[in-house]
């Protein structure tokens, strides 16, 4: 076995070997020890080492059964794939295909006819199939996380377990001054960076709570079941969590209104997207303990990140110590170490150093500010340079606005697409909010004209991406003509 499995292995056993009742996992009916949990992977591990050799889909609901096969899989270096329940059939017909995956987990009937039609039969609780050729998977791949981008087809990064292991080694020292005992994962599993969490209270020994989705109240990359989401957070006892902003605005929401208590929470990850200093600053009045972070799946997830006793709101922290970053002539961020070994189908990366896409800004005691997506700057008729993803965020964060979408390619004005938080919210109250973020942004960056969305961007109708970001070329296709009503307003 690599020496990194090994090393995580035997922390596992460790945590068994101390108390042979310490509680790991705590699933909706079901709870499990640390000598359970590895007796369980163990099983698990003995039964894929009878079965034909090729990579291993889970397509399972948030459970200690999802978690117990993933690390087998993991231990046994099996290339595992999970994929979200957010991805659309053609998403993951994809990703069958292209792995050539030879074994299937799935929770029930729901996905039979798929699998059927892709060539899968079911014997003895798995969806088997022979691989019709190899896939072009680079040397030492553990996982293959896909990541729907900013388009509709699925990319497959493949890390290796020490990358991955890496960066959960990292979340745990990240995490350790505040010691959580109680861990609830919010995200689904197929999310890298809810899975590498999990892996991060496993490593620190504490209890990890694993519930379905539908239990949690999230429904699809965006719904939310707000009064379900609290409900869990407070009955689980959860110390930590980790978010997305859009969950972290409804929670900080939910506290200001009174609906619960910042109770047992010391230590609040939020990644995926920007978040506004407003948010954060409403976190911090709360008492709420909330630590910003960035990363993105080629480079296993995380990157940096804010710390107990190290935080500056605004920023997204500092370098984790198993990583280098840098910035490039024109500020796009690059990173080194912990990189994927490339996409699946395609050569590995000719760099040590990993091309995020993003710009950035370093201050002068080394925290990162991140300024949008390089692809996504547009510039007004002004000449000035504005990152969307800053307006939008600045947008969403006080109460009253759930989506926003900003376009000023070329324009004098800036234009924006607006969706409330509540169904009841006026045009007026749309516009008061716009008006109130416009105060603390600069001129060039503001929005002089705005619409109200008909519908929700979602991922059913085509304008988010599976881990909820916006389709920034789909959504202007779609409303190009609103914008120009907006532009000759």
């Amino acid at each position: 076995m690599r020496p990194d499995l090994k090393g995580f292995r035997e922390i596992l056993q460790r945590h068994a070997d101390s108390d042979a009742r310490r509680p790991a996992v705590r699933g909706a009916q079901q709870r499990f020890s640390y000598a359970q949990l590895l007796a369980e992977v163990a099983q698990r591990e003995a039964r894929l080492g009878e079965l034909p050799a090729g990579p291993l889909v889970l397509l399972l609901d948030n459970g200690p059964d999802a978690l117990f096969w993933d690390l087998a899989a993991l231990f046994s270096q099996r290339p595992c794939i999970v994929l979200p329940p957010f991805f659309s059939p053609a998403q993951r017909a994809h990703c069958l295909q292209q792995s050539q995956a030879t074994l299937v987990l799935a929770d029930d009937d729901a996905h039979g006819e798929e699998l059927t039609a892709a060539g899968y039969q079911y014997t003895d609780g798995l969806w088997q199939r022979p691989a019709s050729h190899a896939a072009a998977l680079p040397e030492g791949t553990a996982r293959i996380t896909y990541t729907s981008g900013s388009t509709g087809t699925p990319k497959g990064v493949c890390l290796s377990a020490a990358a991955m292991l890496e960066v959960a080694q990292a979340l745990e020292a990240a995490s350790r001054p505040t010691a959580p005992r109680q861990y609830l994962a919010v995200l689904p599993l197929g999310v890298l960076l809810e899975n590498l969490g999990t892996y991060a209270a496993l490593i620190a020994g504490a209890q990890v709570t694993l519930l379905p989705l539908a239990q949690l109240g999230l429904n699809g990359a965006s719904g939310i079941d707000l009064k379900r989401l609290l409900g869990c957070i407070m009955l689980s006892g959860a110390q930590s969590l980790i978010l997305v902003p859009q969950l972290l605005l409804a929670l900080v929401t939910a506290i200001e209104r009174g609906l619960m208590q910042v109770g047992e929470l010391r230590f609040v990850a939020v990644g995926g997207a920007r978040v506004s200093e407003a948010l954060l600053a409403r976190a911090q009045a709360i008492g709420l303990p909330v630590y910003e972070g960035y990363g993105l799946s080629e480079c296993a997830s995380v990157v940096c990140l804010n710390l107990p006793g190290h935080s500056r709101p605004g920023t997204v922290g500092r370098p984790l110590p198993h990583v280098e970053v840098r910035l490039a002539e024109d500020g796009e961020v690059l990173v080194r170490g912990a990189i994927l070994l490339g996409y699946l189908g395609e050569p590995p990366p000719a760099s040590p150093w990993w091309p995020t896409g993003d710009l950035g800004h370093f201050d002068t005691d080394g925290y990162l500010r991140i300024l949008g997506r390089k692809k996504n700057q547009f510039i007004t008729s002004f000449g000035r340079n504005v990152n969307p993803e800053w307006v939008e965020a600045e947008l969403t964060q006080d109460g009253t606005i759930l989506q926003a979408f900003v376009h000023g390619e070329g324009l004098s004005h800036n234009l924006a697409l607006l969706w409330p938080l509540a169904v009841e919210t006026t045009a007026a109250e749309l516009e008061a909010a716009v008006q109130r973020c416009n105060q603390g942004l600069p001129d060039y960056a503001r929005v002089h004209r705005w619409a109200r969305l008909p519908e929700p961007f979602s991922t059913a109708n085509g304008m988010l991406t599976g881990n909820g970001r916006p389709r920034r070329e789909a959504i202007f296709l779609h409303y190009q003509t609103t914008f120009n009503q907006l532009a000759n307003a």
